[in-house]
């Protein structure tokens, strides 16, 4: 009878596991819908503030068991001293997209660092810092400024009302991961169709790997041909100083992984940075006129907005205790990274509110620890740039009035607005 039973057990885990995966793949992003609204509030957002359940969650404890399908114990993380315990343990948590496969029974790993564990990730990441210094970074700071000028002009020049999120958000960081990688010109449209069409990457669980593998294929192309002839990008400086030490299938997922973690963020960052100055003239002015306006607003834009609503998932090594309460081996942790930056035990009194003239927060915007973002004094380069440029040269920007409400992206772990449609 016991054994008739575990079969029972089983066979309907199967079923579930199944009927999920069906579903997934048949309406993508949607299927969130379907999961406990429970396990959906770290991704809900009010416009550009979290849901008010987040925060009451927040209240409650630093951390919460919430209810997840197949079986899984997941603890959201919301406390911002527990979410920087989690994200700096790399010995009793794993990132291994092995986890996270086993669960959703996805086979294609997209590579990069943020499914990885030491001792690749730290291999891999050392390959990686270099290119990410401040020194390497400096010689992309007049093309930045093209890019963006270049932008500017394609708004100016057209017929009517622009979308910022076109002709603006998206283009920025794709073509600055461009110059970054050394993708040839020629294939620099291709190139932005294939960043554009991972934008809703994580609109639902597994939805967008069909593009990582598009994206994979596109940039192991790429390796082969600077394999012979190295270019001058990031690509190509990997190649000459590292070899064959890092392999093909390696060097295209770190490549694919600057451009998942470089654009889809630094846009949603453009567009609802852009957003905000456009509900707040007094802001905007401020950036027109004060040079040194422009850091701490960055700053505090990185905290509030926090596009990258949770963290990569971790999964835990062994018994502990956070937060007073007690993770088992195996368990899920989800770090809220928009919670954590509205912690007042940890960032102090009135955090929750904006305001462009705070001094710099140790905010965890860009992740923590080992993972913390590489690119983010890159993207903090490209935002410190545009938003200046944008009213400086629109001073009389203005929502189109004949558009229709702001389209949010829902239930998305990258938060960000489908379009803005202004007159200039």
């Amino acid at each position: 009878m016991a054994d008739m039973v575990t079969m029972g057990k089983s066979a309907l885990t199967w079923v579930r596991k199944t009927m999920a995966r069906a579903v997934l793949k048949r309406v993508g992003p949607r299927a969130l819908s379907l999961l406990p609204d429970n396990l959906l509030v770290p991704l809900r957002r009010d416009d550009l503030e979290p849901v008010t359940e987040l925060d009451e969650l927040a209240d409650r404890a630093p951390l919460t068991l919430l209810p997840a399908p197949f079986g899984v114990r997941l603890w959201l993380v919301t406390g911002y001293d527990e979410c920087k315990q989690v994200l700096a343990d790399s010995t009793g948590f794993s990132n291994d997209f092995s986890h996270l496969g086993k669960i959703l029974e996805l086979e294609q790993n997209p590579g990069g660092l943020g499914f990885a564990d030491p001792p690749v990730h730290t291999r891999l990441r050392k390959v990686l810092t270099p290119e990410f210094t401040m020194r390497r970074l400096s010689r992309l700071a007049p093309r930045i400024d093209e890019i963006i000028a270049d932008c500017l002009d394609d708004m100016a020049a057209a017929d009517g009302p622009v979308d910022l999120v076109e002709k603006f958000a998206l283009p920025i960081p794709s073509l600055t991961i461009c110059e970054l990688l050394g993708v040839p010109y020629a294939d620099r449209e291709e190139f932005q169709r294939l960043a554009e069409a991972r934008f809703d990457l994580f609109g639902g669980a597994g939805a967008g790997f069909g593009h990582i593998s598009e994206s994979l294929a596109y940039l192991k192309r790429v390796v082969r041909q600077q394999r012979e002839q190295p270019g001058d990008g990031l690509i190509g400086m990997i190649i000459r100083e590292h070899g064959d030490d890092v392999d093909d299938d390696e060097l295209a997922g770190l490549a694919d992984g600057v451009l998942t973690g470089g654009f889809e963020t630094t846009a949603s960052m453009l567009a609802l940075g852009a957003l905000v100055l456009l509900r707040d003239d007094k802001t905007a002015a401020l950036l027109r006129e004060d040079d040194s306006a422009i850091n701490p607003f960055v700053d505090e834009m990185l905290r509030y907005l926090t596009v990258v609503q949770v963290a990569f998932l971790r999964f835990a090594r062994k018994d502990m205790v956070i937060g007073g309460q007690t993770v088992l081996e195996g368990d899920v942790v989800a770090c809220s990274l928009n919670a954590a930056n509205r912690d007042e035990s940890g960032l102090g009194a009135g955090i929750r509110q904006f305001d462009p003239t705070r001094a710099p927060s140790a905010h965890v915007a860009f992740g923590f620890g080992a993972h913390r973002c590489i690119g983010a004094e890159l993207a903090k380069m490209e935002l410190r740039a545009a938003y200046p440029a944008l009213v400086r040269r629109f001073p009389d920007l203005r929502f189109d009035p004949t558009a229709g409400p702001l389209a949010f992206r829902e239930t998305s772990i990258v938060y960000g607005v489908e379009s803005i449609s202004v007159l200039t």
